[in-house]
Formats: C-alpha cells, sequence, structure tokens
C-alpha cells in the first residue's frame, strides 16, 4: 500500500491503520478482508493482527501504525491520496488523538490531496468539531443502499473543504439522494467472485440527479467477477468527473 495505486479515482494510498470490522452490508465481501488474509499469509508485518472472526477476519484487527504517518512527507510529488483503503479512520477503536495526528500530517503537507472515506458517519459528526479540517481533506461516506443515505446527513455537517458519496458497491436504488452541500459522487459495482448485481437504471439516476444538481459523478466500474473486462463506460460514456472546488 503506498505510492501507487489502482484505483481509478485516486493515486495512491496511506494506512496509517490497518483493518476493520462489518459495520453494513457493504462490508459482506470486502475486498480489504480478503487482501489482508493473503498479506498476512504473507508475512506482512501490518496484517498479523487477527481481527473478530464474527465481524472481521485474519490480519485484520484494527492497527494504527504510528511508524506510517510521516509516509506522505516523503513524497514531494503532488499526489490525490486515499487514506486507509484498508481501514476505517473513524472505528471506534481509532483514538480521537490519533485521528488528530492523521490530520496534522495532512495540514503539514499541502501539496497533496487526501480522501477519506468512513462508515462511520455517526462518529464522523460526534468528532468533526474536535478535529481542524485542513483544506486539502476531502471528506467522504459511504451510501451503498437507500437504508444507509442517513450517512449523507451527518457528512453535511462536516466542514470538510470537499464531500462526497462513495456509492459502491451499489446495492440498490438511491432514487432520492440529497446533494445539498455534496460536491463529488462516485458510484461503482461490486467485484469478485460473490459479487452482488447491480443494475444498470441504478446508476442512471445518480448520474441524473448529479447532473440536475451540478455535482461531479464519476463511475468506476460495472463490477462481477472480472470488473474491468466489462469497460467504465455508461450509455456510451465515460464518467471521470473530479469535484472542481478550489483549495487553499
Amino acid at each position: 500500500m503506498g505510492d501507487r495505486s489502482g484505483i481509478e479515482w485516486t493515486e495512491a494510498t496511506w494506512n496509517p491503520t490497518t483493518g476493520c470490522d462489518r459495520t453494513s452490508p457493504g462490508c459482506d465481501n470486502c475486498y480489504a478482508l480478503t487482501l489482508a488474509k493473503r498479506l498476512k499469509a504473507m508475512g506482512q508485518v501490518k496484517y498479523q493482527q487477527d481481527g473478530d472472526p464474527r465481524t472481521s477476519g485474519p490480519g485484520f484487527g484494527l492497527t494504527l501504525h504510528p511508524g506510517a504517518l510521516p509516509l506522505p512527507k516523503t513524497w514531494d510529488a503532488p499526489r490525490t491520496i486515499f487514506v486507509n483503503s484498508m481501514s476505517d479512520l473513524f472505528h471506534p477503536e481509532v483514538p480521537l488523538g490519533y485521528i488528530r495526528q492523521v490530520f496534522d500530517v495532512i495540514a503539514e503537507t499541502p501539496q497533496h490531496t487526501y480522501q477519506v472515506l468512513t462508515k462511520r458517519s455517526r462518529r464522523l459528526a460526534q468528532t468533526a468539531s474536535h478535529l481542524d479540517w485542513p483544506p486539502n481533506l476531502w471528506m467522504g461516506v459511504s451510501v451503498e443502499s437507500a437504508r444507509y443515505s442517513f450517512r449523507i446527513g451527518h457528512l453535511q455537517t462536516v466542514p470538510a473543504a470537499v464531500r462526497f458519496l462513495s456509492c459502491e458497491p451499489l446495492l440498490g436504488p438511491l432514487n432520492e439522494l440529497d446533494l445539498q452541500g455534496i460536491h463529488w459522487v462516485i458510484a461503482g459495482g461490486e467485484s469478485g467472485g460473490n459479487a452482488r448485481r447491480m443494475a444498470p437504471d441504478w446508476v442512471r439516476s445518480i448520474r441524473d440527479q448529479c447532473l440536475d444538481a451540478g455535482v461531479a459523478f464519476f463511475f468506476k466500474q460495472w463490477g462481477g467477477r472480472t470488473p474491468k473486462a466489462h469497460g467504465r463506460e455508461l450509455d456510451g460514456a465515460l464518467h471521470d468527473e473530479m469535484p472542481q472546488v478550489a483549495v487553499a
């Protein structure tokens, strides 16, 4: 995890914590859980802590990595960095003081743009006023189905320069998205052998709502066992929009 990433909407990853626990159906086929098990078997030091088998798995116990905090400071060239691709910064076991340390690194490296994504939107909202929000930090929540649209309301209370939604894996229609104060929406299907089906009309609805609201829309993938084989076009077009928000 680090200097380069294959994720279409970012350029690099940085994992000052690793591990997580299932919190909603979007976690059922978690790529990070599968990858952590493989990394543990390979002897990777960061993935030796096992999680609760009921909610996590081998190599995926929540673990802090203070030694990883300085990593972005070693990258001189500006890049977009996905924070905690293998964890959730707002997991209840991550101390507020440690979140502050992560935010401090972000503030100290203004050449980079950081993307933080969480499913723990309640904790995000509860802790937001206790954090200093750097202008180069984008904050997002996962919304995999209408049942979890409440996370949007929590995000809307956060004073981040950019607020975004990750509707991936998209598991149901989201026909009434509240996009007030939202700058960017990512949508995509689930990948892997047990991938659940995503209906094209679910994606079209999100695209059209973003267009009506003037919100940037990024379509990542159709999903399936080999998601890249299906391309990334929706109705014959690529949707690679990024939020057009000035960062001081």
